[in-house]
């Protein structure tokens, strides 16, 4: 607590003294503004040195489309722009990728419009997405429109699952559904599109022998079948930096985070993203299962630059809300009146409490199953 300020523990005793040359209220505006902005700004450095450390020590992985031989496959929503299964993304609005997948963030937080693809068949073409093309990723659920293509060869099935029961083995290749021919994985999931609870034909290669089987489907259109591990197969690079080269692009990096968090606000005032926030079981999922040094710097650096911009939004209460009241001082020559201070403090309180019950709220629904993940 800072003596002489109007803030949310309410003590406002001290309203009724003369101001002392050391409190708070006694200070030039510019000077409370600079303390009002410091715990954002430290969020922001605390950031920015993180990332500086983590790309001098782990490097920063990356899929490049020679890692990819097979390319993209597509989801069919965005086949309509386009895009075919085997693309490589050359770029996106004029920047070259350091890695393929980014392709996904590009369109969904960043609103990409402009893609310069290669099709497998070795042509070029720049396709150029329609306006929203984001919101509609965000309301059909479509955070992953491209993921790499792999073959339908299996690497695991599932004990109690149709398929099982039907005789299905790791390393049988699938290569038709019915009568649909079946290549790669997506292939295998499209030609499911829709058949729930129903027998399918299933052809498959065992040992180079061609065999077919019934399998029934469950209600989700599933058979109970895991493909090989794609990312085995996938090279995934590392591009190391020098200490000197980590400042810009740690900087860089701590930016971008920034932009992107600041992006996805975007999604919240829909009805679907309402409801996709969340409280400390959300932020607690963020960390993998495993422990790594590197991923537990990544996430503290994400979360601070996350409190960093809540911290700064206009709530009274919040840091963000200090510093517009500062700025309405600054700029109209007069502060606020201290009922009115007290007042808003109230009314951010509740805000933020709100807030805090919603979030977790949601998280418990959650947890019981009766609202979506």
């Amino acid at each position: 607590k800072i003596s002489g300020m109007i803030d949310e523990s309410m003590d406002t005793e001290y309203l009724s003294k003369p101001p002392e040359d050391w409190e708070f209220r006694s200070k030039p505006a510019w000077q409370r503004l600079i303390i009002m902005a410091g715990g954002v700004m430290v969020n922001f450095i605390l950031a920015f040195v993180l990332y500086v450390m983590i790309l001098f020590v782990w490097g920063e992985d990356y899929v490049s489309n020679e890692s990819l031989p097979e390319g993209l496959a597509v989801h069919e929503e965005f086949q309509q722009f386009g895009f075919r299964d085997g693309d490589q993304i050359l770029s996106v609005d004029g920047e070259d990728l350091l890695s393929a997948i980014d392709i996904n963030k590009h369109l969904f937080i960043r609103a990409a419009k402009v893609v310069e693809v290669k099709h497998k068949d070795g042509t070029q073409e720049t396709i150029v997405l329609p306006e929203g093309t984001d919101q509609m990723m965000f309301q059909k659920g479509i955070m992953s429109p491209f993921t790499p293509l792999f073959h339908s060869k299996l690497d695991s099935v599932i004990a109690d699952y149709s398929a099982a029961k039907a005789g299905l083995q790791k390393g049988d290749d699938i290569t038709k559904i019915d009568e649909t021919p079946v290549y790669y994985w997506i292939d295998l999931q499209r030609a499911l599109k829709g058949k729930k609870n129903q027998d399918v034909f299933v052809t498959f290669n065992r040992n180079g022998a061609e065999k077919s089987i019934v399998v029934t489907t469950d209600s989700l259109g599933r058979l109970g079948v895991m493909p090989e591990n794609v990312l085995a197969d996938i090279n995934i690079q590392n591009k190391s930096y020098s200490l000197g080269e980590s400042i810009p692009a740690g900087l860089d990096k701590a930016l971008w985070t920034l932009k992107d968090y600041t992006a996805q606000f975007k999604f919240i005032f829909t009805k679907k993203g309402s409801t996709a926030v969340g409280g400390f079981a959300s932020v607690g999922k963020l960390f993998p299962a495993e422990w790594r040094w590197e991923s537990f710097w990544s996430i503290t650096a994400f979360l601070s630059i996350m409190l960093a911009f809540v911290n700064l939004l206009p709530i009274p209460m919040l840091d963000g809300g200090h510093i517009t009241f500062l700025l309405y001082e600054i700029i109209a020559g007069r502060p606020p009146s201290d009922k009115f201070l007290t007042n808003a403090q109230m009314v951010g309180l509740v805000i933020v409490l709100g807030l805090f019950l919603y979030s977790n709220g949601l998280d418990i629904l959650r947890g019981l199953g009766i609202i979506g993940v």
